[in-house]
């Protein structure tokens, strides 16, 4: 006779897959059946002037693309009515090679497109059923580089986070994360390629999509919940979407300032990294959302420009893993937790190249000497068995810093409790208290100055009387990891003294220029959730950056 507390009922069954499964998007091989849509561009980001050729593959007779500026007011570019459709097969690696789709569609007459994220979107309609089917991809363009003038220091420049974009996209099967590789066909991709759409979520979601931050509180003894990924799994949505993407960060952040009256231009990190000096010129560089992969070269973009003078904004968490770009940029590299073993460049070198965490002793670059903050100190907080009950908010230490003017706040208030900034992943530093203040600790490697507005606790590891082996989202590897990382072991020993992280607020001066980080992959939240102290802090940020 079975044990009746190891039977599971159906909603447990589809809530573990709901959370540990992989159910991305694939394409069928046989196009018979429902109507079916999917659309890619051959690039990231282009410049105004630039043709951008767009993939369309669909089993319907006729569709209609449209494409728009996404920003506080739509802007309609252009309009298509009545295009044969045509249907390609589809790569069964596709997330790792592209979908090689012939180009359906030439669009040549961006001339004159304002900078910002522009969503591509091809419809099938059928009669009078409206549309049946749908897809969605989006591109940044970025500012024209021969009409700038002295009027773009006026401007805010934010970069996204299109890295972390290619990192989380599911869309074929695989990601960083989890995918169809490897000798059994269930590991995660190290190499993936942009030619292929964006899962579901990572353009448009609705108001309602949960968060991966908990603000009700669990219940005493409750397991652990992932509202977000439920909510995924049965609405047909990546579960994703929380993690990366236009629509859950850069989106609403565009939205949020235009309408605050700042002008805003938007590059991809793969314009940064090709082309830094898009940097000059502008006072202000603003980062947002969960902004965890960058190149070596991005790095020392961001470097030059601070020195030199320029001002970041980073409102953005989780600064982890290093990324090389191959391929003209068409393809992403990261090894991430395998990358000893596996990265060719651990053998052949360069060594400081190898695709793993910037602490790392190999790179030997912490995220602190660019940012002022690691991920590897930092982690989780606030969803899953990583203080679900906690403050939501980040405590604040340091009330009378500039950022903090017009806030009304107190020592020991919480920024942003309410509207649930603080998490799912943030980034931390060494820190000690001295006086009821916290300072950068002795022989972290820190920007020299810097101070700690505010601090929040933060874990690698879900861990309490609640969780069952088997059962939650991390699992061990993020704290096996981290231990690895700054201790050299991962024994039991060496989580127990590096699974306990923070997440903080941090400024500091270098060279000419200066750096505010909030360490929050969820920031947006304060604004988007109208956080008038939120607010307050993140225009005092840009109003002085932005300032000569």
């Amino acid at each position: 006779m079975s044990d009746p507390s190891q039977v599971q009922s159906p909603a447990m069954d589809w809530r573990r897959e709901a959370v540990q499964g992989n159910y991305a998007e694939r394409p069928p091989s046989d196009p018979e059946g429902p109507t079916r849509i999917w659309l890619y561009a051959d690039r990231i980001s282009y410049r105004p002037g630039d043709p951008i050729r767009i993939s369309v593959n669909t089993n319907a007779q006729l569709y209609s693309l449209e494409i728009y500026r996404d920003g506080a007011v739509r802007e309609l570019v252009f309009h298509s009515e009545d295009i044969a459709g045509v249907w390609s097969a589809t790569n069964a690696n596709c997330s790792e090679v592209g979908c090689d789709w012939p180009v359906s569609v030439v669009i040549t007459n961006t001339d004159g497109w304002r900078s910002g994220g522009f969503v591509i979107r091809a419809f099938a309609a059928s009669g009078g059923d409206g549309v049946v089917a749908e897809s969605e991809h989006v591109v940044i363009i970025g500012p024209d580089r021969q009409a700038r003038t002295a009027a773009t220091n006026d401007r805010l420049l934010l970069i996204a986070a299109t890295a972390t974009w290619t990192a989380y996209n599911d869309w074929g099967g695989s990601n960083h994360y989890q995918g169809l590789s490897g000798p059994e066909g269930n590991d995660f991709s190290p190499r993936l390629s942009i030619q292929r759409p964006y899962a579901r979520g990572f353009v448009s979601i609705p108001d309602e999509a949960p968060r991966a931050v908990l603000l009700d509180q669990p219940g005493i003894l409750e397991e652990p919940e992932y509202p977000h990924m439920e909510w995924a799994y049965l609405n047909g949505y990546s579960k994703k979407y929380v993690s990366a993407g236009w629509a859950s960060f850069e989106r609403r952040f565009v939205i949020w300032a235009e309408k605050a009256g700042y002008l805003v231009d938007v590059i991809s990190q793969t314009d940064l990294h090709n082309d830094p000096a898009l940097l000059s010129g502008y006072r202000c560089v603003a980062t947002i959302g969960h902004d965890e992969y960058w190149s070596w070269e991005m790095r020392d973009a961001i470097d030059v420009y601070v020195e030199r003078g320029g001002r970041v904004a980073r409102f953005a968490g989780n600064f982890m893993w290093q990324i090389r770009l191959e391929d003209g940029g068409n393809t992403q590299v990261c090894y991430k937790y395998t990358a000893r073993d596996r990265d060719p460049l651990m053998k052949v070198g360069p060594r400081h190249l190898v695709t793993e965490s910037w602490e790392a002793g190999d790179i030997g670059r912490p995220g602190a000497s660019t940012f002022g903050l690691n991920a590897t100190q930092g982690m989780y907080a606030s969803w899953s068995g990583c203080s679900p009950r906690g403050a939501k908010g980040f405590p604040l230490y340091r009330p009378d810093h500039w950022a903090l003017a017009q806030t009304g706040l107190y020592y020991g208030d919480i920024i942003g409790g309410q509207s649930g900034v603080f998490g799912y992943e943030v980034d931390g530093i060494g820190y000690e208290i001295r006086g009821g203040l916290p300072f950068v600790a002795p022989g972290a490697v820190a920007p020299v100055g810097m101070e700690i507005l505010a601090l929040g606790l933060s874990s690698t590891i879900e861990e309490g009387e609640a969780i069952k082996p088997g059962q939650t989202f991390l699992g061990q590897e993020d704290a096996e990891y981290v231990a690895m990382v700054l201790t050299g072991s991962a024994d039991r020993a060496s989580i127990e003294k590096t699974k306990r992280g923070c997440g903080a607020i941090v400024h500091f001066e270098r060279g000419k220029g200066e750096v505010f980080h909030a360490g929050s992959s969820d920031w947006i939240m304060g604004l988007v959730r109208d956080d008038q102290i939120v607010i307050r802090i993140t225009r005092n940020v840009l109003d002085r950056f932005l300032t000569p």
